[in-house]
């Protein structure tokens, strides 16, 4: 190998470690004191782009992306919202609570005393969800098999506005979307 070689090959390799170094330091202080909560998917690298087209989001609901201009007013909604929205909210530190249409009444109820009143916090229906209820914040999910399950208080704990939100401190209000 060339002297110009090695000296191109140090340098990529010194580059690398410190990007890597970076992307540590930040997980570990946006990251590094965040609780553990079984079942809780985690998911990185998501754009904050702002974009007024139609996402179609890799997750279900969305955990973050390309988003709406404009954020959902959080709150309780009864019919389905557009996602590219509520994504907005996340990147606010909203946690959104989705639920199958079907879900028990019982179960809807509890899900609508939880979030009505309180900052950060959407609550909507959700066609073809992949389990009855799924609690999404910014690169977080936790699908759940009911609104009683404890661990949704828990995720609404950590992850509204928590150590994983973009823009902590933003409001969630202000934007589109009359919850009831």
């Amino acid at each position: 190998m060339s002297k110009r070689s090695l000296k191109i090959a140090v340098i990529a390799a010194g580059g690398i470690l410190i990007a890597g170094g970076n992307d540590a330091a930040y997980a570990r202080v946006t990251h590094g004191d965040e609780p553990y909560i079984p079942g809780v998917r985690t998911f990185h690298n998501l754009s904050r782009r702002h974009t007024t087209s139609h996402i179609t989001y890799p997750q279900v609901p969305p955990v973050g992306g390309p988003h709406a201009p404009l954020l959902l007013n959080c709150g309780v909604y009864l019919t389905p919202v557009r996602q590219e929205n509520a994504v907005h909210s996340l990147e606010h530190g909203a946690v959104w609570v989705t639920y199958q249409p079907d879900l028990p009444a019982d179960q809807v109820a509890t899900l609508r005393a939880l979030v009505r009143g309180r900052s950060h916090l959407l609550l909507s229906p959700f066609p073809d969800l992949p389990a009855p209820v799924v609690a999404s914040a910014w690169g977080r999910q936790l699908r759940l098999d009911s609104a009683f399950d404890p661990r949704l208080k828990r995720f609404i704990s950590v992850y509204r506005e928590g150590p994983q939100t973009p823009e902590r401190g933003a409001p969630c209000s202000g934007g589109v979307g009359h919850p009831s």
